[in-house]
């Protein structure tokens, strides 16, 4: 099967309804994050259970379905090219994480970034130098940015901070929301792991940071102290 013919199941499979319910929660409006993007009306197990279905696709095909207007097809193509990544050998993953990288473009909303940014370029990056992180984070393209915090949560998830924290003072002044709620979010990871390397980096930050992005990273906080920070006390 080649990337056409898997666009015209999507569309078999689709359902209006939640489609038009998608379109609003991805904010697809114009002058939106997410403008002119096109759903289909897929759920996500729907979506990972073609990925398995499909992960023999060749990345050629994969690349055609990651250039899908449809978001669901995009988000297919995702979900194979993990599956692909983690099922190859050093070649195919430094195939797959280039490929990643050149197409950034079309990873264009934060449940295609999210699903797929720690898998692939977190895990490539493992034992590879992580300069590119501080390109994304300096990108004039908002998901690029959120690429290189979200990449990250491969390091935190094996106790490893200092990417994040560096991303992080990297991106404490992105005008962004998308951002703010990304890397609050990394920093609470961070927390649940190890607290007091969150604490010493909040308390060096906190006052600077978007409001947002400090009650995402504060959000599991004991009442008083969350108060502290938000109040500016700590």
């Amino acid at each position: 099967m080649i990337a056409s013919d898997i666009v015209d199941r999507l569309k078999t499979m689709g359902d209006p309804g939640r489609a038009r319910v998608s379109q609003r929660y991805f904010k697809t409006a114009p002058g939106e994050y997410g403008a002119g993007d096109v759903f289909v009306g897929l759920t996500v197990p729907e979506t990972r259970a073609l990925a398995k279905e499909f992960q023999a696709l060749p990345l050629s095909e994969i690349v055609r379905l990651l250039h899908s207007p449809l978001h669901e097809a995009r988000l297919l193509a995702l979900f194979i090219l993990v599956r692909v990544f983690q099922k190859g050998d050093d070649a195919v993953r430094a195939k797959s994480y280039t490929l990643y990288l050149r197409n950034t473009r079309f990873i264009n909303n934060w449940d295609l970034v999210d699903a797929s940014a720690e898998h692939i370029v977190g895990a490539y990056l493992k034992e590879q130098d992580r300069a590119v992180l501080c390109t994304l984070a300096a990108s004039g393209l908002l998901w690029e940015r959120r690429i290189s915090i979200m990449a990250t949560f491969h390091f935190i998830r094996r106790g490893e901070f200092a990417e994040t924290l560096r991303i992080a003072e990297q991106l404490q002044c992105d005008p962004e929301d998308l951002i703010h709620k990304a890397v609050g979010w990394m920093l609470r990871e961070v927390g649940k792991r190890d607290l007091a390397t969150e604490e010493a980096f909040l308390k060096a930050h906190y006052r600077c940071m978007p409001r947002t992005m400090l009650r995402y990273a504060i959000e599991r906080f004991p009442e008083t102290v969350r108060q502290g920070y938000l109040k500016g006390t700590v």
